[in-house]
């Protein structure tokens, strides 16, 4: 994971609540809190760009990782993508809080 993204080729989504990301993040990810994933994944690139400030992640990303504190809503996010035609999305099983030991945060 630490790899993917250092090389800035993950597209790394937290989706924690913003409190929860005040505390720590992983670096180059964006927050889009669980609730919101099914409505940002329909958008129109455009309009997730301005809302998100990252381009839209394509269907066929083979590097599309969700990510929690502790794996659970990263999941049910990696579904929710799934189920709308992003077949390669991944889940960060130790998400956040694998992390966070890893990386001494």
């Amino acid at each position: 994971m630490k790899v993917l993204v250092d090389s800035g080729k993950a597209r790394i989504i937290d989706v924690r609540l913003p409190g929860e990301v005040a505390n720590g993040h992983i670096d180059n990810s964006v927050n889009i809190p669980v609730a919101e994933v099914e409505e940002a994944l329909k958008m129109d690139p455009e309009a997730f760009k301005m809302k998100y400030r990252m381009d839209k992640p394509q269907m066929d990303d083979e590097n599309l990782i969700f990510y929690c504190q502790r794996g659970r809503r990263a999941a049910q996010a990696t579904e929710i993508a799934i189920t709308l035609g992003y077949a390669k999305a991944r889940n960060y099983e130790g998400s956040y809080k694998e992390w966070s030991e890893k990386e001494g945060k």
